[in-house]
């Protein structure tokens, strides 16, 4: 756990750095514990790399990184939210990285944020429910898939 006084710093970076490809593989590999999939064939860093996509890593005031998080375009004026990971679960850094992921959908001009989680990751599901996230249908190349909890929030209450 971090020391509660240690300032996150959470800034849209390029998802092909280093520790961004660091990140991304510590991500997956923690993704295909609780789902048996990585999910690594449905990511493409490309999604990220647009004005309609975002990849953020949280940060130490001096630069260790923290963790990572991003939006993709789903549809119109929907954005997929994914990859939201924290090393070594430390208290405070996946909320960091979601608040600016939302602020930063409403400025690439979306209204909705949607994810999934596998049902077995009781974490994660906590996570989306405790940050405003609800239940929502199936969608996207999973919605078939037994045992993955799926969530939406509206983000029109924002403001950028």
């Amino acid at each position: 756990m971090m020391h509660p006084s240690i300032t996150i710093v959470v800034v849209r970076e390029d998802p092909r750095i280093q520790d961004a490809q660091i990140l991304l593989d510590e991500s997956s590999a923690a993704f295909a514990i609780f789902s048996g999939d990585s999910g690594q064939s449905r990511f493409r860093t490309e999604d990220l790399c647009s004005a309609r996509g975002e990849y953020l890593i949280a940060r130490t005031a001096q630069g260790e990184p923290l963790g990572c998080g991003a939006f993709r375009r789903f549809d119109y004026g929907v954005a997929e939210v994914t990859r939201i990971y924290s090393r070594q679960s430390r208290i405070g850094v996946g909320q960091a990285i979601l608040q600016k992921l939302e602020l930063g959908a409403v400025t690439a001009g979306y209204h909705t944020l949607i994810t999934e989680a596998p049902s077995s990751n009781k974490r994660a599901v906590r996570f989306y429910e405790h940050n405003g996230f609800t239940p929502a249908a199936p969608f996207g190349v999973c919605a078939q898939s037994p045992g993955v909890c799926y969530f939406s929030k509206a983000l029109c209450s924002i403001t950028a």
